[in-house]
């Protein structure tokens, strides 16, 4: 994956709030929504081994009393699709840009208004509109302040207890699956959620929904322009980039997270986000198509 050198970053569509004061003891409130992509699932995993508490909703906004966001470094670092080329947290900033970049000009296409939504960087813990969280849940989607949050010591995870290949475009599937979540909040889709878990549950409806509208926007990704630039910021994207987000979506399927990490037995009944084959099959549908509407997961025919 790689970046043009001449398109600038935007890096207030990100808060880096790392050295905020995270290390905050609660966890997001299930019952809020928050949790997705792996979140939920390895919520499940550290349930069944008896470590996740229960959630702690909060009144307060993102950041605690007494701590402030400074992206004062983010901003001097990340100035460029140059930048997005050498540091991983500039990188970052560019997959974001571009995703917000392309969900704005589908809205737009369809004669609805795209809000952006902040991406939150955190170590350890935060606090969410949904509640307070740790990076044991994985990077998730917050509906209650339409904001992402992530550790992305998260992304080093993915490689070493999931075994992931790893990679840019891997992490970019990673925050377009979130960013897809937003979408479902605008669009009121996330309100259909009804039943927590199984294998035709609605939630598992609206997660592999996510990932396919991940695989839309890599379709789109190298021909999406930027800001006022008028061109993209991602400029190529290889099939080795495609096979390893493919890699990662089989890596956080419920029955391999089940099987690999909590103790070999699989219970469809505990589904939350699909199989391995439902997600990499999800993914590659809004990737081959690039159409938001053939991400229809809710039609009851439709699942596979």
């Amino acid at each position: 994956m790689e970046f043009d050198e001449d398109v600038s970053l935007d890096t207030s569509q990100v808060q880096d709030q790392r050295g905020a004061g995270g290390g905050l003891g609660g966890r997001v409130a299930i019952g809020g929504g928050g949790l997705s992509i792996v979140g939920l699932i390895i919520y499940f995993v550290l349930s069944q081994l008896g470590g996740v508490g229960g959630g702690v909703p909060l009144s307060t906004g993102d950041v605690g009393n007494g701590e402030q966001v400074n992206n004062s470094d983010l901003a001097n670092e990340c100035r460029t699709g140059k930048d997005a080329n050498t540091n991983h947290d500039c990188a970052i900033v560019a997959i974001i840009n571009s995703i917000q970049a392309y969900w704005q000009d589908e809205f737009a296409r369809s004669n609805l208004t795209y809000r952006e939504a902040q991406t939150n960087f955190f170590t350890g813990g935060v606090r969410t509109g949904c509640g307070s969280a740790t990076s044991d849940v994985g990077p998730f989607y917050c509906p209650a302040d339409s904001e992402v949050y992530i550790d992305l010591s998260f992304f080093r995870e993915l490689q070493t207890r999931f075994g992931a290949q790893g990679g840019t475009f891997a992490e970019a599937y990673v925050l377009a699956h979130e960013y897809g979540h937003h979408v479902q909040n605008l669009l009121g889709t996330s309100n259909r959620v009804r039943e927590g878990s199984g294998p035709t549950s609605d939630s598992v409806r609206l997660e592999l929904q996510a990932d396919c509208y991940a695989g839309v926007w890599a379709n789109h990704a190298t021909t999406t322009p930027v800001n006022k630039s008028g061109r993209p910021l991602i400029k190529s994207i290889s099939q080795d980039d495609i096979t390893r987000a493919l890699d990662t979506a089989s890596r956080i399927g419920d029955d391999y997270i089940q099987r690999e990490l909590g103790g070999g037995q699989v219970d469809p009944s505990q589904f939350t986000h699909g199989t391995s084959e439902q997600r990499e099959k999800w993914f590659r549908t809004g990737l081959d198509s690039g159409e938001p509407n053939s991400c229809n997961t809710f039609d009851t025919s439709n699942l596979g």
